[in-house]
């Protein structure tokens, strides 16, 4: 409750710093005055009907004894009337807010915690083989590692998504060739949807590439950072599933060392979760290979060879310290409503207060 009364006052406080009234529009200007004047026209009527019964009412009135004027005047005798001027603060705050305030384009830059996470999915012929699974659900029935891998980049988005992340993400699928299926975005259903269409068993078969070139798709991957101008830039991951079939380590005729060191320059460490079932690290002739390539750009190697050791991979990968994310919002219409009544209550709420809770707000002193 505290928490998130403290989060609302933060946003409206930085709501209202980057406010202008100068730039404010009015959706109901001409039902905000009508009001108005039906307000102040009730309270005219109110004040005539009151005078009228007091001057009426002449019997039953109770008499007082006079009060000497030779008594000084107590110098905080305004303090009676400090409730009704605090009330009456918030009532532009209410005629603004009843105009339906708003501005017509927004842009501002905002940071949020998160990555720039690139998923590279491997795709190849190879991913054929067998990789036993209870808890993640895949599309096929058979156990092939593929939709196990594609099962566990599901999961590790979800996992991200239960956060307090906003994470910018894209996907690859590689085979001999590299495709970026979904280029950096904040939308993590689009992902999802991304990696359940590539992830259908139709979809797989008419994969055209059937080799593995896992630096291929770390090439790609790269580029694409390099595209979106995340060089250098705090939080770049690059996650590859792959079962890790590969001994050649070159794309292009470019050998492995030159592009990790160009990941190195981009800002981009690689985690590679290698999926090959029943294999541990070290198992596997390329292990060491990748352990090196991947060590070398500041990311890490994980050899899974179960489903547990996969979600623990997963796992581990998402509790990885985050970055910040630096982004540029643009809203052709955001309303402002919510400001201005957040004070008019605000002020109407403090006089209530004052007048029931405070002494001297309620006698002459």
């Amino acid at each position: 409750m505290i928490a998130g009364l403290r989060a609302l006052a933060h946003d409206l406080f930085g709501e209202w710093q980057s406010l202008t009234l100068g730039d404010l529009l009015f959706s109901h200007r001409s039902e905000a005055r009508l009001i108005l004047v039906a307000l102040v026209g009730f309270s005219a009527v109110v004040l005539v009907a009151r005078l009228t019964i007091r001057r009426r009412a002449v019997h039953g009135r109770v008499v007082l004894p006079a009060v000497f004027t030779s008594f000084p005047r107590s110098r905080g005798s305004f303090l009676m009337h400090v409730p009704l001027l605090i009330f009456l603060s918030g009532l532009p705050f209410l005629a603004l807010a009843l105009a339906d305030p708003y501005t017509a384009l927004v842009r501002r830059e905002v940071t949020y915690p998160g990555r720039r996470i690139c998923l590279a999915i491997d795709a190849s012929y190879s991913m054929l083989t067998r990789f036993k699974t209870d808890v993640l659900k895949t599309q096929s029935e058979t156990d092939a590692a593929f939709f196990t891998t594609v099962a566990a980049a599901e999961r590790f988005i979800q996992l991200r998504m239960k956060g307090r992340f906003r994470d910018l993400v894209a996907l690859v699928e590689f085979g001999n060739d590299a495709y970026v299926v979904t280029p950096f975005t904040h939308d993590y259903d689009n992902i999802l949807l991304s990696l359940s269409l590539i992830g259908h068993p139709t979809e797989f078969k008419v994969f055209p590439d059937q080799r593995t070139q896992i630096a291929r798709a770390i090439e790609e991957s790269v580029e694409l950072f390099k595209a979106f101008k995340f060089l250098d830039a705090s939080g770049n991951m690059l996650v590859i599933l792959s079962d890790g079939e590969d001994a050649n380590a070159a794309s292009n005729g470019r050998p492995l060392d030159d592009i990790m060191r160009s990941a190195v320059a981009a800002g981009v460490p690689v985690y590679f979760v290698r999926t090959n079932y029943g294999l541990k690290a070290g198992d596997y002739i390329p292990d060491r290979l990748w352990t090196d390539a991947v060590e070398k750009s500041g990311g890490r190697f994980f050899a899974a060879s179960d489903e547990p050791s996969l979600l623990a991979a997963i796992r581990e990968i998402d509790q990885v310290s985050a970055g910040s994310i630096q982004v540029k919002e643009y809203s052709s219409q955001r309303p402002r409503f919510a400001s201005f009544a957040a004070l008019a209550v605000l002020c109407f709420t403090a006089a209530v207060v004052t007048k029931l809770a405070v002494p001297c707000f309620q006698k002459f002193p």
